[in-house]
């Protein structure tokens, strides 16, 4: 059966595109002399639009170049601005993060009671905030804050 729903034969079948690849001088632009200082200027311009993935502050941080250091972004804790409630996500994460670590044999850090699911564990350790991990918050201008998960209401 063909693409078009039939099973008629279609004769010879046709390129869908030319066999000719563009020629390099085609996809480059044109300046005139006159304005290549112009182009250089809003090329420059345009250069600091990319956005860099990976690091999530990786967008803000460009352009700043290195006048601070990672530790030098880090807010101090009287002055953090975001809530000091455990968002869904951020509760997931740490429950995944230390099920694993009980998993691969980390010392459990409350009482077992004949548990032995990693997530039942990583939850009991929750509720009794007694899991040794930090959430770090990444605000939009590169700079983070550092809640444990002691200081953090679920």
């Amino acid at each position: 059966m063909s693409d078009f729903g039939d099973d008629r034969d279609m004769g010879a079948e046709e390129p869908m595109f030319d066999d000719e690849e563009p020629l390099d001088e085609e996809l480059e632009p044109e300046v005139p002399e006159a304005d290549e200082e112009e182009y250089n200027r809003r090329g420059a311009e345009e250069e600091e639009n990319v956005v860099i993935s990976g690091d999530p502050s990786a967008q803000a941080n460009r352009g700043q170049g290195t006048d601070k250091s990672h530790k030098d972004k880090k807010i101090p804790n009287e002055e953090r601005s975001t809530t000091p409630y455990m968002t869904k996500y951020e509760r997931a994460r740490i429950l995944g993060t230390r099920a694993l670590q009980i998993s691969m044999n980390a010392p459990v850090l409350v009482d077992l009671e004949g548990e032995s699911d990693p997530l039942q564990i990583a939850i009991k350790e929750l509720r009794e905030k007694k899991i040794p991990l930090i959430i770090r918050r990444y605000m939009p201008d590169g700079y983070y804050e550092d809640w444990t998960c002691e200081e953090l209401l679920q």
